[in-house]
């Protein structure tokens, strides 16, 4: 086992257990923000995998789950959130959690990847995660 598996593991046990299981229980505004964080930590966990395995057929699912992610979530927070008032709990740490998260896992990818097109595949996923992580933060705070 290398670092990248050993930080995939992690993420997986302390984050994407949590996130489904806080995303299956509670009131539906704490669902849909826990939705969010699986989303974000089970694209950044197919990142790792793909480094950490040498597998780059795992990019593709983090690229597939960066674009449909963000997109689940405005439909979970449009259906489940239209008649609440206030901010579910965990909303105001989600932005800067992608922000940190995002760059934690794609920059140091970037770097052992070195120049190229899978490169700018992994800045490609990190955009759409940060722009995801904006756009779902402030549909769940109904700004």
């Amino acid at each position: 086992m290398n670092g990248w598996l050993a930080a995939a593991a992690l993420l997986l046990i302390a984050g994407v257990g949590p996130s489904l299981w806080n995303a299956a229980r509670g009131a539906p505004g704490r669902r849909v923000v826990a939705q969010n964080y699986a989303t974000l930590l089970l694209c950044l966990v197919f990142l790792l995998l793909a480094q950490g395995y040498g597998r780059p057929a795992y990019v593709d699912l983090a690229l597939v789950i960066a674009v449909l992610g963000p997109a689940g979530t405005l439909v979970f927070a449009r259906l489940l959130l239209a008649g609440e008032e206030g901010e579910p709990p965990g909303t105001r740490r989600l932005t800067p959690v992608v922000a940190v998260g995002t760059a934690a896992t794609v920059l140091p990818l970037c770097v052992v990847t070195g120049p190229g097109r899978a490169t700018v595949k992994l800045l490609v996923i990190g955009a759409l995660l940060l722009a995801g992580g904006v756009a779902t933060t402030r549909a769940v705070r109904h700004d």
